[in-house]
């Protein structure tokens, strides 16, 4: 026997309906997954997968978190937290530049879907890997991973998702939408 559906706060449900009303762009396949249950009282979650060409090309995890209560760090009640990583290509993976670059493809992203936020942190990790022995293989292989979290202000969380999934889009270095990538296309006549 089940008990009484449990009624969920306003906030957290609009804040939710906000996130599952967005459709991404057809190389982002969003699902909604297990959100960690012990960082706030509520939470949701979304993992994303970018595909080009059929290859995985970069990942990432959108969770939401309420506190009806509020949080202090938080400077609100709700909170949304992310993950995202990607191969990238060893000159670039090497690059010094890069981890500036990965924070604007963020906040830019937030910023041209109007996706006011506040109290927004977090890390950009590039790494390099070379493998050896019983694990020898391709070469050298770059890889950047973004980290952060922000307060959004208000609970449509819609333009939150759209610059997220600008940020995969980035990350994953796709195209702007509607622009073909010069390397995929094929001259006239071509075969």
């Amino acid at each position: 026997m089940h008990g009484p559906p449990i009624a969920l706060p306003e906030t957290f449900a609009r804040a939710v309906a906000g996130l599952r009303s967005v459709t991404p762009r057809a190389e982002i396949v969003l699902e909604e997954v297990g959100a960690p249950q012990r960082l706030a009282p509520y939470a949701f979650a979304l993992s994303a997968a970018v595909l080009r060409d059929e290859d995985e090309v970069a990942t990432g995890r959108l969770i939401l978190l309420h506190d009806p209560a509020g949080h202090e760090a938080w400077h609100g009640t709700l909170r949304l937290v992310t993950y995202v990583t990607a191969e990238l290509e060893v000159d670039l993976a090497s690059d010094p530049l890069l981890p500036g670059v990965g924070w604007t493809w963020l906040t830019d992203a937030l910023d041209a879907q109007d996706a006011r936020y506040l109290a927004i942190g977090g890390t950009v990790t590039q790494t390099l890997s070379t493998r050896f022995g019983e694990l020898a293989g391709p070469p050298t292989a770059g890889d950047i991973e973004i980290r952060a979290s922000w307060t959004p202000l208000g609970v449509d969380l819609a333009p939150h998702l759209l610059g997220w999934c600008a940020l995969l889009a980035s990350t994953a270095g796709l195209p702007p939408p509607g622009v073909t990538a010069l390397s995929s296309r094929r001259p006239a006549g071509a075969a």
